[in-house]
């Protein structure tokens, strides 16, 4: 394996090569190379379903808004299980496998879909699309985990890029369909979905199955060379641990979910609180999603280096608190002003929530992976990947239900209390992290070094 710099940090060496670069030689090689392209067509076929499903739902199958709306919100609490599901299965079985099934599984609800021309009926299918797709995306980084070993952040920031880049593209061929705006059109973008899962499922075909030897990596004095233990594998095996009986594991995906919330403000808080709260032009809507697409894109990787190993992971957490504090106070003056202030403040808003989404998608996942027990890490972030679930099924009825609805005054009432959810959790990451590696206590450095990593 490749050591980590002092105080159980991984080397970032390479962290000047270009995006480009990177993508040709991701940390992983091969297999993840030919998983980010695999994503990458995945992540398109959902910008074509994301621009062009509620329109399809409304003018091909004739839906109303109401049931859209219970459509949708079913469907959303239906993929809450995904990820753990799917990380209770790859404790048991090959990845590689499970991903290609959930990817066939789609494709086959997604075909019912353009069969399905009722309500009950669409129902189910839609549900069972959606778990589909969690389960999809925590397969998708636990393979990458598997894969990437200790520069797992690395290649979390590779596939941030990409996954936005081919929402993008998917959004944009989406356009050209709408502009048709005929029902072959609507059926066209949502087989051009199915398809894109088809092509996801035969790239995973070609890699290979990711073998993981853990090797536990403690912390050490400031200076000093990190001590590299015996290999997790060769030490005697013990009951495997369950997390749904672990509280400080449980705490930390409990506070991660308002962690998440900067998806739903980009999405819904942003737009909304535009049109219904102060003067600035609705032309500018689709800007704050310009912003946001571009920034990670062309962002994610250098600032994913602030949150690489648990040091800057802890750290991050706070950056993301004091960033998320700025955004919603940003929101709470846009309200103070003219058109011209008001479209000035929308834009650092949603320029600076990006920043939070930024440094959160690294620094999440990356805690999640080292807060783990080595023996059911699939187990554990299977139960991480639902913060996220849950946040986009109780994150828009937040905003609209309670914050907006307060005024300026809810919007600084939630930055506080992001702020503060991240002061608790970074405090209880560190308590576990020394836990888990007693041994950092040793050290002079004042945040916890253990890392527990994949070679």
């Amino acid at each position: 394996m490749r050591r980590g710099r002092g105080g159980g940090e991984p080397d970032t060496s390479q962290g000047g090569e270009g995006l480009l670069a990177q993508l040709r030689n991701p940390p992983g090689g091969r297999n993840a190379r030919i998983m980010l392209l695999a994503l990458a067509l995945d992540r398109t076929g959902s910008g074509l379903w994301a621009a062009s499903s509620a329109l399809y739902l409304t003018f091909v199958t004739g839906l109303s808004a109401q049931q859209i709306g219970v459509l949708l919100g079913v469907a959303g609490v239906a993929g809450i299980a995904g990820s753990p599901l799917a990380g209770r299965l790859a404790g048991r079985f090959p990845v590689r496998p499970l991903l290609i099934g959930c990817h066939l599984l789609r494709l086959v609800t997604l075909v019912l879909v353009l069969v399905c021309g009722s309500f009950e009926a669409l129902l189910p299918v839609v549900a069972v699309t959606y778990l589909g797709d969690r389960a999809a995306k925590m397969l998708e980084m636990l393979f990458a985990t598997r894969a990437a070993g200790e520069r797992r952040a690395a290649y979390q920031a590779l596939s941030r890029s990409a996954s936005n880049a081919g929402f993008g593209l998917g959004a944009g061929i989406a356009a050209i369909g709408l502009a048709v705006g005929t029902a072959d059109a609507y059926r066209a973008l949502i087989l051009g979905n199915a398809l894109s899962f088809v092509a996801a499922a035969a790239l995973v075909w070609r890699t290979k199955e990711p073998r993981e030897q853990a090797v536990e990596v403690t912390g050490a004095p400031a200076g000093a060379a990190p001590v590299v233990a015996s290999p997790v594998s060769e030490r005697p095996s013990a009951r495997r641990a369950n997390p749904w009986r672990d509280r400080g594991y449980l705490t930390f995906v409990l506070l991660d979910i308002p962690m998440n919330l900067d998806d739903s403000i980009i999405g819904v808080g942003l737009p909304l609180w535009l049109v219904n709260s102060t003067s600035a032009p609705r032309a500018l809507v689709p800007a704050f999603l310009v912003i946001n697409t571009v920034m990670v894109v062309v962002l994610q990787i250098s600032v994913s280096k602030r949150a690489e190993g648990p040091r800057r992971a802890t750290r991050a957490v706070l950056l993301y608190g004091a960033l998320m504090f700025v955004c919603c106070a940003f929101l709470a003056a846009a309200t103070l002003g003219g058109t011209g202030v008001a479209t000035a403040v929308l834009l650092a808003a949603a320029l600076v929530v990006t920043l939070a989404e930024l440094m959160r998608s690294v620094s999440s996942w990356e805690l999640a992976v080292l807060l783990a027990p080595q023996d059911a890490r699939a187990a554990y972030l299977g139960v991480a990947g639902m913060s996220q679930s849950i946040q986009k099924s109780a994150g828009p009825p937040l905003l609209t239900g309670a914050v907006m609805a307060a005024g300026p005054a809810g919007w600084l009432v939630l930055g506080t209390l992001v702020a503060g959810a991240s002061v608790v959790q970074r405090r209880a990451c560190v308590r576990r992290l020394r836990t888990l590696s007693p041994s950092a206590e040793e050290g002079a450095a004042p945040a916890p070094a253990s890392h527990t990593a994949t070679a």
